[in-house]
């Protein structure tokens, strides 16, 4: 009885007394910085193989699922586990897909002139009811999407792609990974170069003319081009000096299946199933509009899309118990 009494005194405290825990694992509450109470995200310490299975089926399913229903819980489970990554920082990718929305939902019904209802005349072109909702549905779709794939950069990281493909398609799997890391250290040293050249004194500010701002910004490319190009022949002497290509390589694997990989993959299988054999997503927007009523496949795709959040969630619970006793 002390121990049930212990625990319900500490979900007590944390529902309702204790900010710091709300603020770290509520995702509609903006915090300071980044998680104020964990920072743990258990989700992203699992098997590469686990976190590249479920993003393959959040992603697919939001490629091929357009119903209405379906893509709001996509946009719950894709936001509300993109904020617990990103903290604060996770609102403002969030608001500015905003206007990405209204944008592509708008615009739709210029190009696509399907549809029964009429609303309007856009220069003599009909603007149909049904062509905004099926606007609204693919904006809806590739703004979840973008979330999805916000998430899946931040967890599924370059060494755990080059653990889960490196022995199968190694060359692949390093050309991938030199790709997608190819943006990001560009951008970082293209802002190294331009806070150098302002402490020099030749930086660009708002009093410079066009014609200036356009100079500093080509003497920057410039820059940025040398060093990627002298970058490159590095990297290739240093693989070349390391016996790169010579013989077939070998693959370190940090990462081990464990109980709990295995019991989430099988979980998901069988989610993933349901939403399968449950039916009820189909839906049409022209030129007549309809809409499959929800069935039990809806819940079983929600539970799917919350399996990182839950994950987190759990962890942050267990945390707050652990330092309750201390």
């Amino acid at each position: 009885m002390t121990e049930i009494a212990r625990l319900l005194g500490t979900v007590w405290r944390l529902v309702f007394q204790d900010y710091r825990l709300i603020a770290a694992i509520c995702i509609f509450v903006p915090e300071r910085g980044r998680f104020l109470f964990m920072r743990y995200d258990a989700f992203s310490k699992c098997h590469p193989l686990t976190n590249f299975l479920f993003f393959l089926g959040a992603i697919g399913f939001c490629v091929v699922i357009q119903h209405p229903m379906y893509l709001a819980a996509g946009a719950v489970g894709a936001g509300g586990y993109y904020l617990l990554l990103k903290g604060r920082d996770g609102w403002k990718r969030i608001a500015g897909l905003v206007p990405v929305f209204v944008v592509i939902a708008g615009l739709n019904p210029l190009l696509n002139t399907y549809g029964e209802r009429l609303l309007f005349t856009v220069f003599g072109r009909p603007y149909t009811l049904e062509a905004l909702y099926y606007g609204m549905a693919v904006a809806g779709m590739f703004v979840v999407m973008i979330l999805w794939f916000g998430c899946y950069s931040m967890v599924l990281t370059s060494d755990k792609f080059v653990c889960l493909f490196g022995s199968l398609i190694p060359a692949l799997s390093l050309l991938l990974v030199m790709v997608l890391r190819m943006i990001p250290s560009l951008a970082r040293k293209g802002n190294q170069i331009a806070d150098a050249r302002t402490c020099i004194g030749k930086g660009v500010t708002g009093a410079n003319s066009a014609k200036e701002k356009i100079a500093g910004g080509m003497q920057v490319l410039s820059a940025l081009t040398d060093w990627a190009l002298e970058g490159s022949i590095i990297t290739a002497d240093a693989m070349r000096c390391r016996g790169y290509g010579t013989a077939k390589r070998t693959s370190f694997r940090i990462y081990r299946m464990t109980a709990r990989d295995w019991v989430l993959i099988g979980t998901m299988a069988v989610l993933a199933a349901g939403v399968l054999l449950a039916g009820g997503t189909g839906a049409t927007f022209t030129p007549e509009l309809w809409i499959a009523p929800p069935t039990w496949g809806l819940a079983a795709y929600g539970a799917f899309l919350l399996i990182p959040t839950l994950l987190y969630l759990q962890e942050a619970v267990q945390w707050h118990i652990s330092i309750s006793g201390i």
